[in-house]
Parts: structure tokens; C-alpha cells; sequence
């Protein structure tokens, strides 16, 4: 039982890493892509600064919940022999056997294999400390897809919005406008 509640959190684990990771990639590339290819055209279409900006903030924000939910915990208070011995901490834990010394940990670890008790609270907890954590990964992780789809949804819309007025209006946007035929005569007779 211990052994398959351990597998299937692990692989939570990397599945909730690997899905940030997507965000990550999939936001950082829609942003490099916005950022290089309109901030050059906002000149000439300041119409496009709108849903430019709210893909932005959108994407932004979804990718700093990616990163939350990848960032990795650790615990930065010292723990002793002493509260693994009274089970205030658990040794099963890399945050907490991490400060303890060599020997230190050795002898716990020989004192908590005697103690049959022990060990398997000790193995609840730490599989209960892990479910802590995937459970606020999957919160993360949540918020960043969600803040995501917002964000496509509102920036296409806003793309599409934004195209169809300018479209209607030609005195709007540059980019819809047919540009002008050059006259013969000025031009020398070069674009005949």
C-alpha cells in the first residue's frame, strides 16, 4: 500500500511538473512572439496596443503560476535529532534529514527501523506531506491554465474586434488600407 501510494504521488508529481513546464514554454513563446512582432507595428496601429496588452498580462500571469508550481519547496528551518525523536519532525523527509548531520541522521534512521510504529507514522506522513504539496501545484497549475484560456480568449477577440473596425474604417489602421497606385508621369514610367 505505502509502496503505491508512493509511485502514483511521484508520478503526480512529474505530470504536474510536466504540465508546467508546457505553460512555461507555450506562454514564454507567445510572449517573445507578441512583444517582437506588434511592438514594431504600434507606431503605425496604436489600435493593436489593447488586445496586445491583454494577451500580455494574460500570458504573464498565467506563466508565473507555471513557475509557482514548479518552483521547489524547501524548508529552511533546522530541524534536530531531537524533534525527530519526539515526531514533531519526520526523517522521511529530505527538508528535514537535510540539516542533521551524518550521524545524526544515521541514528535516527536506526532508531525509527526499531520502532515499527514509528516508521509507518512516519511513512503516512510523509505521504500526506506530499499530498500537500501536489495539492498546491494542481491549485497553481489551475490558475495558469485558466488565466491562459482567459487570455487567448479575450486577445483573439480583441484581435478579431479590432480587425473588423479597422476594416470598416478606413481611416483606421494602415495595415487595411490599399496603398495608393503610383502615377506614371511622377514616376518616370517605372511601375508600368
Amino acid at each position: 500500500m505505502f509502496r503505491t501510494a508512493y509511485r502514483v504521488n511521484m508520478d503526480l508529481s512529474s505530470l504536474a511538473d510536466a504540465k508546467a513546464n508546457i505553460m512555461i514554454s507555450i506562454n514564454g513563446l507567445i510572449i517573445s512572439i507578441l512583444i517582437g512582432g506588434i511592438s514594431s507595428k504600434l507606431d503605425a496601429n496604436p489600435w493593436l496596443i489593447v488586445p496586445a496588452v491583454v494577451f500580455l498580462i494574460g500570458c504573464l500571469s498565467s506563466i508565473i503560476f507555471a513557475v509557482l508550481a514548479a518552483r521547489p519547496r524547501v524548508q529552511t528551518t533546522n530541524v534536530t535529532l531531537e524533534q525527530v525523536r519526539n515526531r514533531s519532525a519526520n526523517l522521511l523527509f529530505f527538508g528535514n534529514f537535510a540539516h542533521l548531520s551524518r550521524d545524526e541522521f544515521v541514528e535516527g534512521m536506526r532508531e525509527l527501523m526499531v520502532d515499527s510504529r514509528g516508521l509507518y507514522e512516519s511513512m503516512m506522513l510523509d505521504i500526506y506531506g506530499v499530498g500537500s504539496v501536489l495539492q498546491k501545484k494542481y491549485a497553481r497549475l489551475r490558475w495558469s491554465y485558466t488565466l491562459f484560456m482567459i487570455a487567448l480568449v479575450l486577445g483573439v477577440l480583441g484581435f478579431v474586434a479590432v480587425m473588423i473596425y479597422a476594416s470598416q474604417d478606413p481611416g483606421v489602421g494602415s495595415v487595411y488600407t490599399t496603398p495608393p497606385v503610383p502615377n506614371p508621369a511622377e514616376t518616370g514610367g517605372l511601375f508600368n
